[in-house]
């Protein structure tokens, strides 16, 4: 099995529960071993992250359409936020719209992946995600013996 960098959880914020099942599954199928814990929306990741009594993920995939909080509203939250705003969001979005990215990155976010609608494609994004975060140093990780 391969870890990222951290034994700690990833946190999957995501409305849409096919997307969460084949995020997972393209998690599984690349065999990373980090436990994914998918928060509906963007309110229920803002609570889940400042409960003390849950670890706090090593990665955050961000959806950005989502009801009640967006993904956007979710990273000012986050960046904002002294004790949260060194955690790693990637966004996981389907749109490409230029000025969706751009905002992402002015937000704070460290990534943004286009979903792709083919799962083997998906696999092939994740897999490209794991590399990157397995290789590289995060600030606040509890790191594993390679």
């Amino acid at each position: 099995m391969n870890k990222m960098k951290s034994t700690k959880p990833i946190l999957l914020v995501e409305d849409d529960q096919a997307d969460a099942y084949i995020t997972q599954q393209a998690l599984n199928t690349i065999g990373v071993a980090n436990k994914l814990i998918h928060q509906p929306g963007g309110e229920e990741a803002i609570e889940y992250l400042n409960d003390s009594d849950n670890e706090p993920p090593c990665l955050v995939l961000l959806d950005l359409n989502m009801p009640r909080m967006s993904g956007f509203d979710f990273l000012k939250i986050v960046k904002a936020d002294r004790k949260l705003k060194r955690t790693p969001i990637v966004i996981l979005s389907t749109s490409d719209a230029r000025r969706n990215i751009q905002e992402g990155y002015d937000l704070g976010a460290a990534g943004y992946i286009v979903k792709p609608v083919d799962f083997n494609q998906f696999v092939e994004a994740m897999q490209a995600l794991n590399s990157y975060w397995s290789t590289n140093m995060m600030p606040n990780a509890e790191l594993i013996s390679v």
